[in-house]
């Protein structure tokens, strides 16, 4: 009898195992093919699904119209290491709501409503490794400190958004950055894009598609060029960084205004002076005749 039920334990594990991974842990309408992944991609899904394993590590999403997600929903899923949100309705995220995901490695919320990147939204997630945020053609601001905290982050893509500038700033707190898409934005080549096309020509190494692969509207006849064309010469006139020859330009400009003044109430005063002796003298003469 013993030998028998030794022979039976492989396969009574099989089954056991396969019963906890596809039974009631598995969120309905989703498949969970291993105890550590849960994949509701294309089914319909309007809100976020219930019955989540709390050791899920990759969490698939995508392909639905989930248009929010609870602030609190990730605090209980410390394991998480993918999220993917890509292609749902999203149209914004709380901050704070991803702060809870210390482990989280890769993050897609690619082709979704998002509108805005606020900051802290995603706390400091010092193992994110790749964040997703393309297609989001109604994406424009990008706040300063939103990716401060991303310490370990290589991948960013931010490509076929609706960004006409971003502040360069934004990109200062990724010291890991190898990898950044910005194509198919509408880029307008004007004084508020000198900047990151400075930062785009220092690290052309960065860019998959390289500068010929994107594009800017020049501001005065609206022409599509790419920024290969451009150098930085094309932005000489937005140059706010005073040379020598300028600070005594200004100097001498102010020198020669203060003199200027100071000669103009001199002659004032003299003529006022001159004015209040001849009106004196007339009236001196006025009373002699008198007399």
């Amino acid at each position: 009898m013993l030998p028998c039920i030794n022979w039976l334990q492989p396969f009574l594990a099989l089954i056991s195992s396969t019963l906890i991974t596809h039974g009631h842990n598995c969120p309905s309408r989703c498949l969970c093919p291993d105890h550590h992944t849960v994949n509701c991609t294309s089914q319909g899904l309007t809100g976020m699904p219930d019955s989540i394993p709390l050791d899920v590590r990759r969490l698939l999403l995508s392909n639905n119209w989930i248009p929010w997600i609870p602030s609190d929903f990730l605090v209980l899923y410390s394991d998480l290491v993918y999220l993917d949100l890509r292609n749902n309705s999203l149209s914004q995220l709380e901050p704070g709501t991803l702060s809870s995901s210390s482990r989280l490695v890769i993050l897609d919320l690619g082709s979704n409503n998002l509108t805005e990147i606020p900051s802290g939204m995603f706390g400091e997630l010092k193992s994110l490794i790749k964040l997703r945020l393309g297609n989001n053609p109604y994406l424009t601001i990008v706040a300063r400190n939103s990716f401060t905290g991303l310490t370990s982050l290589r991948e960013l893509e931010l490509e076929r958004n609706g960004f006409s500038i971003l502040d360069v700033r934004v990109l200062e707190p990724l010291p890991s950055l190898r990898t950044i898409r910005l194509e198919g934005n509408p880029w307008v080549c004007n004084c508020h894009f000198a900047k990151l096309f400075v930062w785009l020509t220092q690290n052309q190494h960065k860019l998959p598609t390289g500068m010929e692969g994107i594009e800017c509207t020049l501001p005065l006849d609206g022409r599509r060029v790419p920024l290969s064309l451009l150098s930085e010469d094309s932005f000489r006139e937005c140059h706010g960084t005073l040379t020598l020859t300028d600070y005594l330009i200004v100097i001498f400009s102010g020198i020669s205004v203060s003199f200027a003044a100071i000669m103009a109430s001199f002659l004032l005063a003299s003529i006022v002076h001159c004015f209040h002796r001849l009106s004196k003298g007339s009236k001196g003469d006025e009373e002699e005749g008198k007399d």
